[in-house]
């Protein structure tokens, strides 16, 4: 098991909803989270955001949900890694750039050029993989694979000569409904996802690259690196960043998680300048912020997800994190946008 960003499920309230189907009923019987649905942040089991599409296409008899939520997805949703990507300068770039902070969404996900499997001259596999031992799930897999497509068509402005499509799985919905979701032809029970693309599209320039934005939202991702600035103090964050809404945020479970005794844990931390309940409240706050200037969510369910038993309590936060209410930092979000 790992998590994963909840972005993953971006526009599948949507779709679900356009079919006629309860996408919460959906989310609970998977073990998601509540608010997994209705913001990108929550961290989330990758087995739960599996299981969902899984239940869902299962009960409202559509075979080829996870394609319909992929062409429902936007881009963007992959937020400051999104803008790195589009800002290479390059395709060759925007993948080494994927691999490199793939983790900001799902530390065991990755993008990787491999050889093509059938031998081609010209041709190479651009591989979406799974963590070791995880069995992936149609819907998922498809959802996924037909996401990077996608992704890959926004970056160039359009059809880049995808010569095939492989797939681990067997056929859930028709073939002829895959082969017009991908433009190409797609082969079943495959070692891999993966997408035979020419050699020649890693070479292809991006245009509209801003050398600028690059820089800021690089900038960013490597602050979130579990390798940036001081390493105990990064480890714990990660850890937080991981269980809040999800798990504990004890210390002694931190600790736990990291394989130390939580007075040698509160040492380190010490000597890197840092203290486990100031790291816990920034993390707090990041994650309040987000959701209130971000999403529409009652102020109980963030109370909730940023790990406050009662609202009053982010109410007392607030005023000391922006010196105004969560309804007033909520609404000035609102003006400004």
């Amino acid at each position: 098991m790992s998590l994963v960003r909840s972005a993953g499920l971006q526009k599948f309230r949507q779709v679900v909803e356009s079919l006629g189907g309860d996408a919460n009923a959906y989310a609970r019987r998977a073990g998601l989270p509540d608010g997994a649905l209705d913001t990108d942040e929550l961290l989330v089991e990758d087995t739960a955001l599996a299981a969902v599409l899984e239940i869902a296409a299962a009960d409202l008899g559509c075979p080829d949900l996870g394609l319909r939520v992929a062409e429902a997805q936007d881009f963007g949703m992959l937020g400051p890694l999104a803008v790195a990507i589009q800002h290479s300068a390059s395709v060759a770039d925007a993948l080494e750039c994927t691999s490199r902070y793939l983790f900001v969404h799902a530390r065991d996900l990755s993008v990787s050029l491999v050889d093509d499997p059938d031998g081609a001259r010209g041709v190479v596999g651009l591989r979406y993989s799974f963590g070791a031992g995880v069995r992936p799930l149609p819907q998922a897999t498809d959802m996924t694979t037909l996401f990077v497509h996608r992704a890959v068509m926004f970056l160039v402005g359009g059809g880049y000569g995808l010569r095939s499509v492989d797939l681990p799985h067997q056929p859930v919905a028709p073939r002829t409904r895959y082969e017009d979701a991908f433009g190409a032809r797609v082969r079943f029970g495959r070692d891999s996802a993966l997408l035979r693309v020419p050699s020649s599209l890693l070479a292809r320039p991006l245009d509209g690259v801003d050398e600028t934005l690059r820089r800021l939202a690089l900038a960013f991702l490597s602050r979130h690196s579990p390798e940036a600035g001081p390493v105990v103090a990064a480890k714990v964050r990660a850890v937080l960043d991981q269980s809040l809404g999800t798990g504990s945020t004890d210390l002694v479970d931190v600790a736990r998680v990291l394989a130390v005794h939580p007075r040698t844990l509160q040492r380190q931390l010490a000597a890197e300048g840092e203290s486990f309940a100031s790291i816990l409240d920034g993390v707090r706050r990041a994650r309040a912020r987000t959701y209130l200037t971000t999403t529409d969510m009652p102020l109980a369910q963030v109370s909730n997800l940023v790990g406050f038993a009662e609202q009053a309590v982010l109410t007392r936060c607030a005023r000391r994190w922006w010196g105004r209410t969560p309804t007033a930092l909520r609404r000035e979000a609102r003006v400004r946008g």
